[in-house]
Protein backbone atom coordinates (compact mmCIF):
# COMPACT_ATOMS: atom_id res chain seq x y z
CA UNK A 1 0.00 0.00 0.00
CA UNK A 2 1.77 3.48 -1.38
CA UNK A 3 2.08 6.16 1.22
CA UNK A 4 0.25 10.03 0.58
CA UNK A 5 0.88 13.57 1.19
CA UNK A 6 -1.71 15.58 1.69
CA UNK A 7 -1.75 19.23 2.59
CA UNK A 8 -5.23 21.01 4.29
CA UNK A 9 -6.34 24.35 2.31
CA UNK A 10 -7.29 25.79 5.27
CA UNK A 11 -4.67 25.62 8.06
CA UNK A 12 -1.53 24.77 6.04
CA UNK A 13 -0.97 21.64 7.92
CA UNK A 14 1.16 18.93 5.83
CA UNK A 15 0.43 15.07 6.63
CA UNK A 16 1.31 11.47 5.16
CA UNK A 17 -1.17 8.94 5.13
CA UNK A 18 -0.83 4.92 4.39
CA UNK A 19 -3.72 4.26 2.36
CA UNK A 20 -4.89 1.53 -0.43
CA UNK A 21 -4.72 2.58 -3.64
CA UNK A 22 -8.46 1.55 -4.03
CA UNK A 23 -9.07 4.16 -1.06
CA UNK A 24 -10.83 7.47 -1.43
CA UNK A 25 -8.46 10.60 -0.81
CA UNK A 26 -9.06 11.94 2.37
CA UNK A 27 -10.85 15.21 2.88
CA UNK A 28 -10.72 15.65 6.47
CA UNK A 29 -7.92 17.63 8.41
CA UNK A 30 -6.71 15.80 11.30
CA UNK A 31 -5.37 19.26 12.64
CA UNK A 32 -8.46 21.68 11.72
CA UNK A 33 -11.11 19.08 11.69
CA UNK A 34 -12.31 21.00 8.20
CA UNK A 35 -13.04 18.99 4.98
CA UNK A 36 -10.34 20.84 3.29
CA UNK A 37 -7.57 18.64 2.66
CA UNK A 38 -6.34 17.30 -0.75
CA UNK A 39 -3.53 15.37 -2.06
CA UNK A 40 -0.37 16.86 -2.96
CA UNK A 41 1.87 15.60 -6.06
CA UNK A 42 4.45 13.76 -4.85
CA UNK A 43 8.06 12.69 -6.22
CA UNK A 44 6.97 8.99 -6.25
CA UNK A 45 8.41 5.66 -4.79
CA UNK A 46 11.92 5.03 -4.96
CA UNK A 47 13.36 2.55 -7.48
CA UNK A 48 13.57 -0.67 -5.93
CA UNK A 49 16.33 -2.50 -7.82
CA UNK A 50 15.72 -6.60 -7.76
CA UNK A 51 18.29 -9.34 -9.23
CA UNK A 52 22.08 -10.02 -8.70
CA UNK A 53 23.07 -6.68 -9.08
CA UNK A 54 23.07 -2.98 -10.95
CA UNK A 55 25.50 -0.85 -12.18
CA UNK A 56 25.82 2.89 -12.86
CA UNK A 57 26.82 1.99 -16.32
CA UNK A 58 23.88 -0.80 -17.19
CA UNK A 59 21.52 1.96 -18.21
CA UNK A 60 24.00 4.04 -20.41
CA UNK A 61 23.23 5.22 -24.09
CA UNK A 62 24.81 3.54 -26.95
CA UNK A 63 26.39 6.46 -28.49
CA UNK A 64 28.11 6.41 -25.05
CA UNK A 65 28.83 3.06 -24.47
CA UNK A 66 30.91 3.58 -28.20
CA UNK A 67 32.71 6.58 -26.94
CA UNK A 68 34.06 5.02 -23.61
CA UNK A 69 34.98 1.77 -25.80
CA UNK A 70 36.62 4.00 -27.81
CA UNK A 71 38.74 5.66 -25.41
CA UNK A 72 39.71 2.67 -23.80
CA UNK A 73 41.06 1.06 -26.85
CA UNK A 74 42.67 4.04 -27.71
CA UNK A 75 44.71 4.05 -24.44
CA UNK A 76 45.69 0.62 -23.94
CA UNK A 77 47.29 1.04 -27.59
CA UNK A 78 49.56 3.43 -26.28
CA UNK A 79 50.23 1.74 -23.14
CA UNK A 80 51.27 -1.26 -24.04
CA UNK A 81 53.78 0.67 -26.84
CA UNK A 82 55.19 2.25 -23.65
CA UNK A 83 55.34 -0.88 -21.54
CA UNK A 84 57.14 -2.85 -24.26
CA UNK A 85 59.87 -0.47 -24.62
CA UNK A 86 60.33 -0.32 -21.14
CA UNK A 87 60.64 -4.19 -21.07
CA UNK A 88 63.42 -3.80 -23.48
CA UNK A 89 65.36 -1.26 -21.77
CA UNK A 90 65.31 -3.54 -18.35
CA UNK A 91 66.18 -6.12 -20.08
CA UNK A 92 69.18 -5.02 -21.37
CA UNK A 93 69.98 -3.02 -18.51
CA UNK A 94 70.41 -6.74 -16.45
CA UNK A 95 72.51 -8.25 -19.80
CA UNK A 96 75.06 -5.61 -19.40
CA UNK A 97 75.19 -6.26 -15.49
CA UNK A 98 76.04 -9.96 -16.06
CA UNK A 99 78.97 -9.33 -17.64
Amino acid sequence: MPTYDYICDACGHVWEEFQSITAEPTKKCPECKKKKARRRIGSGAGIIFKGSGFYQTDYRSDSYKKAADADSKGSSGGESSSKGSGGGDSGGGSGGGSK
